[in-house]
This record gives structure tokens, C-alpha cells and sequence, in this order.
């Protein structure tokens, strides 16, 4: 009789091809997933979204080169990541609903790995941890938040590598080992966290044998630790030299760092467990080496390791998971200076790699309960509870995506004394015109955080488009005063002041926030404006080119230096300039109605016209460029159509002075003085000082007294 062969320890058989089961539950665990998420489906663009979706700038075949040879053109320096989005747009734009539905499918994929991972490791219930992982509230913010793909980008990579790494490992044959290096690279480009991999596989060879073996285990992972060294680094430089992750925000001594660790593991934990009150941003907590009950987070830490180690013998496990989890979020424990540290020092996205180690343990502990119970159908039921407890509360949690207000307002509502949400809900208002409203959040910003140089610099912001150009200076002044490095708000600042007609000033601003970030694109273009009206035209096109090759796709930089290469006579490098323009904004009405002046003024009238025309195309209703076209067509003689504009504009724009008194004149042309009459009184009903209908009118009532 033919024995059975018995799999190997630690190795899972896998399923004949009529077992259906696997892609059952695979089918059943998308759905639940899908459904979970649907909420998500349709939100917005939240928080960075608009900045990790591939900007205009990035969007064409040179900007691909720069995603990956320039550390500064993304939001942070993951150029696959940023590969990713930037095939995204080209295949749906701004389309929100397919990166969504891209995330949950990649979310949807990661569990799936860990799925066929914990059944390699003959880990008990294997698909029942992936449906918690795909369903488990604390990942929300990696799947529903467009900008984490990151997280599932790379753990997807992440989790192949590890994979691969086991079949080398079971093999030793080097196109494994080859593939998970190539898996493990393509991780660590979506997102420099999965540089904790190698360390993770060293966990699990452990908890598999007892012990590690530097020539088994340890050194064929040595090119993996170095790799990710490396990347580990960039990021740090990163975090340091482009986020500007310095100053008392993130000046804390090596026993503080230990303090933020150890309560940032509980915190996480607790979350995790107990996946209630989650937030977007949680409350920051203040380091006090000096607090004797905040050694207790580290020293909790501790002594579970501890306890952990003394079982082993028993279960090493439990060791493994606790060693996994905290392994994994090491590089967001505060050891290393992160962004976020500004206003917290825990995430719910930083532990959605570390959660797989807790997360595996209980369910295999919950399994091995579960079979206890004699009834299938009750085991079912249990299964089935738990996983749309979790589905529930996951679907409720997703809702808060829908758009960036309703996330600020519910991390608002569970922290009043975000300054962070705060701010931000300021800075959105502010985008959508509701100045009082943002003027509100703002001031409430400056109350929970009065050093905080981005609130004056707002509230300036605010002021500014208020029309109070004297508190704006003031607000922006304060900005300046407490961050002197601050190349925005010097950037604002002179923008105040050339609106203030204070041109030198307002230059020197420009040229402090160029000494402060020689590569700010939008201060170069407000310098070359500048320098064009006090008559600096080799300055103005040096800025405008400089705008240009920094912000490459600059539309307005194009157009302007266009203009100014026209009014030079520098016609063909001017045509140059504006078709580029026009081409990167196509839809740019008040470009082609600006165009049509200056051309206007240069006697260029048949070009006059067809940039008006083009105006009127976009815009329909343009009044000024009716008004324009007319005084155009004027020119040339067609004083019919001329007429036709006038009254078009006045359609649009009844009060429009200039445009009943030009209407005025073309009907004098043509002999209809008694109408042109009525159109001058009506010019002056609007604009009593205007002198030209003035003029006319007194010049035709003179010729009628005659």
C-alpha cells in the first residue's frame, strides 16, 4: 500500500487543481473588500493627494526622467511609486475613482500574499488572517487615502520578496535568491520602509529553527541589509535636506527618543486591538524625561520581550510576532526624524506592514479555539461575525475619506487642539474663496500655536485676498519675523508690496526668498514681473527663463516671457514662447485676451483679432474680449460686426462703459447719431467721469444744433 508523502515542517501542501476552495474564499475576500471600501470609491483628493498624483510639471516623457534622477521633483523620492501614478494619469487623468479602486485591488492583492506566505510557513488559518488584514479599520488610512499606494505598492513587493526568498531559501537555487532581490529593490523604490525585510526573514528563520546560522541565514541577507542601508539613507537626507526636519520640533535626546518609542509600540498596539476613536491625526504627546510614568511605556515593552524569551522553549512565536511588529515599525519610532513629527509622533498607515506579525498570532491562536467548537455551522458563525464586525466598522471609518473637510473636521472633532487640522482646513478654505471661514480656522491656528510662522503667513494669505493690503504685510511680516528662512512668506511679502505700488521692496523680498530657495519657480516669475515694470528687461527674461527651467511646464512663466519678448520685437522667440504656453494650458482665455492687447497696440490688427477670437471660443461670455474684438474690428473697417461685439459684451456686462461708449462711436460711423447719442448718455449714467463719452456726446449734439 502506497503511503501518503508527509510535506515538509514549516511547508504547506499546496491545493490540487480541483480544490476550489482557495479561489472561492480569493473571490469572496475581494468582494467583502470592495464592498468594505465602497465608501472610498468615489471620494476626493485628501491632504497630499493633489502633490503624489502626477503633477503637470512631471507629466510628459522628460518629467518621467526626472521622477528618477531628481530627488526634488516628487513629494518624497519614491520613483516607482511616482512611475506608477504618473502611467495612472495617462490612462485616466484626475479620475479619482481608479486610484482608488487601483489601491483596494493592490490592498486586496497584499493580503492574498500573505495569505499563500502564512500557508507556506504552515501557519494556522492563513485565509482567515487576510481577510482580518484586508477588513481591519487600522488600514483604512493606507487604502483610502490615494497618496498610500506607497503602502500597498510596496508591500506588495515586500511580501513577493519574502516569498521568493523562502522558496531560495528551501532551495537554495539563485534565480530565487535573483527575484527576491529584484522584488525587494522595487519595495524599497515604492517605499524605503521595506528596508526592514531582511530583518524580518532573520525573525522567521528563527522562530522555524531555534537558532540562526551566519552562513545559512545571515550572510546570503547581507547584500539585502546593505541595499537597504542605502536607501534608508537617502531617505534620511531626504526627511532632513527637503522636508527640513529640523529645529525644536525634532530636537530630542536619545532617552526622549526611547520615551516616543516605547509608547508609539503600545499606542500601535492598542490600535490595533482595539481599532476605536481612529484618527487622521492623533494628538501629539509631550516628552518629558522628567515624567516617571512615561519610563513605563519602554520599560512595558521591555519586559514583555522579556517574558516572551522566557517561553520560548514552550512557543517562540509569540517572540517572533512581538519581534516582527516592532522590527518593522522601527524606522517610525522616533529614532529617525520624520515630517510628521511636527504634530505626531503615531500614524494608523505606519504599522501596516508590522500589523501582519500580530495579526498572524492571534488568528492562529483564534484558530486553534475555534476548532475546538464541535459544530461546524458554530464555527462558521464565529468566523463569520468577527470578519463583518470588521468589514462594518472598516466601511464606517472609510466614509471620512470622501473629502479633505469631512477629515479635518473629524480629526478636529476627536483632538481640539489640532493646530495641524486646523491649519490645514484654513489653508482649504482659503482655496475654495470662504475667507471668513478661513480666517476663522486660522486665527483659532495662531490661539492653539502662536509661534507658528505657516499661520501668520496664511492669515496674510487671507487678508491679501481680502483686499487689506496693510494687514496682509503685517501678517506676512510676522511670518518673517519668526521663521527668517521662511521662502514663501518673503515670497508673499513682496507680493504685497508691489501691489502696494512698494516695487523695490517688493524686489527685495523676491530676491531674500531666492537667497533662502534659489529653485522657487513661482518667486523667479514674481521677480521677472517686477523687474518688467520698473523697465529691468534683461533681469525680467533672465528670472522668467530661470521660472521656466525649474518649473519646466510653467504656463504663465511662457506666457509672460512671451509678451515681453513681443513688446522687444522679438517676434519669432515670442511665438515661440507663447505657442508653448498655450499648448500647456489650452484652455487659458485671458492669455489670448491679453495677447490681443498687445498686439492691439502694435497695429498688429488681423492677429488681434484671432486672439480674440480664440478668448471668445473658450470664454463665450468674455465681455472684454467682445469689447476688444470690436474696437478691432473697428480698425479694419467692419463696422457691422464691430457693432455686433459691443452689444455682445454689453449682453454680458450691461454696465460696461467703455463698451457702450465705443458702441456709440461705431453707430456715429454709420450715420445713426440719435442712437449713438443714447448710447453716450448711457455710458455716462454708468461712469459719469468718462470723458471720452463726454466728448462724443457733446460733439454730436453740436453737429445736430448745426
Amino acid at each position: 500500500m502506497q503511503k501518503t508523502p508527509v510535506p515538509r515542517r514549516g511547508v504547506a501542501e499546496v491545493p490540487t487543481a480541483r480544490d476550489w476552495r482557495p479561489w472561492l474564499l480569493l473571490l469572496a475576500l475581494l468582494l467583502a473588500t470592495l464592498a468594505a471600501y465602497h465608501p472610498a470609491w468615489h471620494g476626493g483628493m485628501v491632504w497630499d493627494d493633489d502633490a503624489h498624483v502626477t503633477a503637470p510639471v512631471l507629466r510628459s516623457w522628460p518629467g518621467l526622467y526626472r521622477i528618477w534622477f531628481d530627488v526634488r521633483a516628487t513629494l518624497q523620492y519614491y520613483p516607482l511609486l511616482h512611475t506608477a501614478f504618473w502611467i495612472e494619469h495617462r490612462l485616466w487623468g484626475d479620475a479619482t475613482l481608479w486610484y482608488h479602486l487601483i489601491n483596494i485591488l493592490e490592498h486586496v492583492g497584499v493580503a492574498l500574499m500573505l495569505a499563500l506566505i502564512l500557508r507556506r510557513l504552515a501557519i494556522p488559518g492563513a485565509y482567515l488572517a487576510a481577510a482580518i488584514f484586508a477588513l481591519h479599520p487600522v488600514h483604512v488610512e493606507s487604502v483610502a487615502w490615494i497618496s498610500e499606494q506607497k503602502n500597498t505598492l510596496s508591500a506588495l513587493f515586500y511580501l513577493a520578496g519574502a516569498m521568493l526568498y523562502l522558496r531560495f531559501d528551501e532551495s537554495r537555487k539563485t534565480r530565487w535568491y535573483a527575484a527576491a532581490v529584484a522584488a525587494f529593490v522595487l519595495a524599497l523604490l515604492s517605499k524605503t520602509v521595506t528596508a526592514t525585510l531582511p530583518g524580518a526573514l532573520l525573525v522567521i528563520f528563527w522562530w522555524r529553527r531555534g537558532r540562526l546560522s551566519w552562513k545559512r541565514d545571515a550572510l546570503p541577507l547581507v547584500p539585502f541589509f546593505i541595499v537597504g542601508a542605502g536607501a534608508a539613507t537617502i531617505t534620511a537626507w531626504w526627511e532632513l535636506a527637503v522636508n527640513n526636519c529640523t529645529g525644536p520640533d525634532f530636537q530630542f535626546t536619545f532617552v526622549e527618543r526611547l520615551l516616543i518609542a516605547g509608547r508609539a509600540i503600545w499606542f500601535h498596539l492598542g490600535k490595533l486591538f482595539w481599532p476605536t476613536n481612529l484618527a487622521f491625526i492623533y494628538p501629539r504627546w509631550k516628552i518629558d524625561s522628567g515624567a516617571w510614568w512615561q519610563y513605563l511605556f519602554p520599560l512595558g515593552a521591555a519586559a514583555l520581550a522579556a517574558s516572551l524569551w522566557t517561553i520560548r522553549r514552550r512557543s517562540r512565536a509569540p517572540l517572533a510576532a512581538f519581534l516582527f511588529f516592532c522590527g518593522t515599525l522601527f524606522p517610525v519610532l522616533g529614532f529617525f526624524n520624520l515630517y510628521t513629527f511636527r504634530y505626531s509622533f503615531v500614524a494608523n498607515h505606519y504599522q501596516y506592514l508590522a500589523s501582519v506579525g500580530p495579526i498572524a498570532l492571534t488568528v492562529a491562536l483564534l484558530k486553534k479555539g475555534i476548532d475546538r467548537i464541535p459544530v461546524a455551522a458554530v464555527r462558521g458563525l464565529a468566523i463569520g461575525v468577527l470578519v463583518v464586525l470588521l468589514a462594518g466598522v472598516t466601511r464606517a471609518e472609510t466614509r471620512k475619506f470622501d473629502s479633505l473637510e469631512a477629515l479635518l473636521r473629524d480629526t478636529i472633532s476627536k483632538d481640539p487642539g489640532s493646530w495641524f487640522a486646523y491649519n490645514n482646513l484654513g489653508t482649504l478654505r482659503l482655496a475654495q474663496g470662504r475667507l471668513e471661514d478661513a480666517r476663522r480656522s486660522l486665527e483659532e491656528v495662531v490661539r492653539l500655536k502662536p509661534d507658528l510662522a505657516e499661520a501668520y503667513n496664511n492669515l496674510g494669505n487671507v487678508w491679501f485676498r481680502e483686499g487689506d493690503l496693510g494687514r496682509a504685510v503685517r501678517y506676512h511680516g510676522k511670518a518673517v519675523e519668526l521663521k527668517p528662512d521662511y521662502a514663501e512668506a518673503h515670497n508673499n511679502l513682496g507680493i504685497d508690496m508691489v501691489n502696494a505700488g512698494k516695487l523695490v521692496e517688493g524686489i527685495a523680498s523676491y530676491r531674500r526668498a531666492l537667497e533662502i530657495d534659489p529653485r522657487y519657480a513661482m518667486a523667479h516669475y514674481n521677480l521677472a514681473n517686477a523687474l518688467v515694470r520698473v523697465n529691468d528687461a534683461a533681469g525680467a527674461e533672465r528670472h522668467y527663463r530661470q521660472a521656466i527651467a525649474l518649473g519646466h511646464d510653467f504656463a504663465l512663466a511662457y506666457y509672460f516671457l512671451g509678451l515681453h519678448l513681443l513688446s522687444a520685437r522679438r517676434e519669432r522667440e515670442a511665438h515661440d514662447a507663447l505657442d508653448t504656453a498655450f499648448r500647456l494650458k489650452p484652455d487659458f482665455a485671458q492669455g489670448y485676451y491679453e495677447l490681443g492687447n498687445v498686439q492691439l497696440q502694435q497695429g498688429s490688427v488681423a492677429d488681434a483679432v484671432a486672439s480674440y477670437s480664440r478668448a471668445l471660443r473658450i470664454k463665450p461670455d468674455y465681455a472684454e474680449a467682445h469689447g476688444n474684438l470690436g474696437s478691432a474690428l473697428m480698425r479694419l473697417d467692419r463696422i457691422d460686426e464691430a457693432i455686433a461685439q459691443y452689444r455682445e459684451a454689453l449682453r454680458v456686462k450691461p454696465d460696461y462703459a467703455i463698451a457702450l461708449n465705443n458702441l456709440g462711436f461705431a453707430l456715429e460711423r454709420q450715420g445713426r447719431a440719435e442712437e449713438a447719442a443714447a448710447q453716450y448718455r448711457q455710458a455716462l449714467r454708468v461712469d459719469p467721469n468718462n470723458v471720452r463719452a463726454r466728448e462724443n456726446l457733446d460733439r454730436v449734439l453740436a453737429v445736430r444744433r448745426q
